[in-house]
């Protein structure tokens, strides 16, 4: 059995190859289990326990099973930690035999972001060019990354509760040759940019539906718990909103809220992600209309994205 840590899945994919190959997953029928959902009483502190199954189609040429575990403690930022970490197993679908035991955090920035990426391509205006990233935690350089691979983005910017949190992933990315401006001004960018990408721990709402101008894409990440919001019912009746999986309904921030405290119509979801990569939904339209992706994280993305970094390994 191998061990895979971020250098050896950093080194076996990228952006757009990701996403592709979340839109192959997505429009293929490997089994998805529900996920567990755990709480962990902690003093003083809230922690989560998610397990995570799914594995290959039995007709898959190459079957797979795989597992992420994992763990979300909220107060980790003040240890200097991250909140999410966990590992994913991933075992051979024929004989079950374990394979690799792989980063599961690493592994969740990378298909997180180009899930997000892969509903922006179908979504966005394909013609957007500027983005507006909202928070500046480890996943802010991987939704840039990925959401500039699939959109023509020349002004990219980035906003956090802390200014000196963005100026670092802004200087981070500048360093490698993307550039990226830490702003203060939320409001102000959010009303001109294109694609507007949240990944925070908000419990209160940061953007506004009435910030929304005529084509955005507004892409929700961290809202992951009930208790968690990053957009207001306005801007969820202002769009067509797409979820991730059905969790997104019921489980997690967000579009989740506004159905649970009536604010919303669950009914009014036009579909998920696997909708509209297998064509039952339509992508982008012409006209102004806005659209809005909810996330909340789905093993099959995680089996894809292990699947691919152990296709891709460098041989020992």
């Amino acid at each position: 059995m191998r061990l895979f840590g971020q250098a050896e899945i950093d080194a076996a994919l990228s952006f757009p190859g990701l996403i592709d190959t979340l839109a192959e997953a997505f429009r293929g029928e490997a089994v998805v289990p529900p996920r567990a959902h755990h709480r962990i009483e902690r003093p003083g502190e809230e922690a989560v326990l998610l397990i995570m199954p799914a594995w290959s189609a039995a007709q898959a040429a190459h079957p797979y099973i795989g597992t992420k575990i994992v763990s979300v403690f909220f107060a980790n930022g003040m240890r200097n930690l991250p909140g999410v970490m966990g590992a994913y197993l991933l075992m051979d679908g024929r004989t079950g035999e374990p394979l690799a035991v792989m980063d599961g955090t690493r592994l969740t920035l990378w298909r997180t972001a180009a899930a997000s990426a892969l509903a922006s391509r179908h979504l966005a205006n394909p013609a957007a060019s500027k983005m507006l990233m909202v928070g500046a935690g480890g996943l802010a350089p991987f939704l840039i990354k990925a959401h500039r691979s699939v959109r023509p983005l020349t002004d990219i910017a980035i906003w956090a509760r802390r200014p000196e949190a963005a100026e670092a992933v802004a200087s981070q990315l500048t360093a490698e040759g993307i550039a990226v401006r830490a702003v203060t001004d939320l409001e102000g960018e959010a009303r001109t940019a294109d694609i507007i990408s949240c990944a925070t721990n908000a419990t209160e709402p940061l953007i506004h539906g009435r910030w929304l101008k005529r084509d955005a894409h507004l892409d929700l990440v961290g809202a992951f718990t009930m208790q968690m919001r990053e957009a207001d019912a306005e801007a969820l009746h202002r769009a067509r909103v797409i979820v991730d999986s059905e969790k997104a309904i019921d489980e997690g921030g967000d579009v989740a809220i506004g159905i649970n405290e009536g604010d919303y119509a669950a009914e009014r979801v036009a579909g998920t992600l696997t909708d509209i990569c297998q064509g039952r939904v339509p992508g982008h339209a012409e006209g102004g209309e806005i659209t809005l992706f909810k996330s909340v994280g789905m093993s099959l993305e995680d089996l894809a994205a292990a699947i691919a970094v152990w296709e891709n390994r460098t041989p020992l």
